[in-house]
């Protein structure tokens, strides 16, 4: 793997760790997610983070396999350009169903 793929891993990883680490004195629940508006967009920055890192990767290597990578960069679209249209249900559901899956994913990347 090249330097600049594993440079975006890491990118990635330090966004989800970033976003796990703004439960760490609250409680990690739908409920403080939508009754604060700088969690709810602190959030979605790293989701951007992580999206466009992903783009990255695969600009760099178009055959790199990281599963739901073309719908992660489609939500950083979303949030950029569509963000009108952003249900705090549906990030809410990414944060707490899908980062852990991405998280070990990348995790095992990184340590290959």
């Amino acid at each position: 793997m090249n330097e600049k793929v594993l440079k975006c891993l890491y990118d990635i990883k330090l966004a989800i760790d970033e976003i796990n680490s703004f439960f760490v004195h609250s409680k990690k629940s739908y409920e403080t997610y939508k009754s604060d508006i700088l969690l709810r967009r602190a959030i979605e920055r790293n989701l951007e983070i992580i999206g466009e890192a992903m783009s990255r990767i695969l600009k760099e290597e178009p055959e790199f396999i990281i599963e739901n990578a073309k719908r992660i960069i489609g939500l950083r679209n979303q949030i950029i350009h569509g963000y009108d249209s952003i249900s705090d249900e549906n990030i809410w559901g990414i944060v707490v169903n899908h980062l852990p899956s991405l998280k070990a994913e990348v995790d095992n990347l990184i340590n290959e």
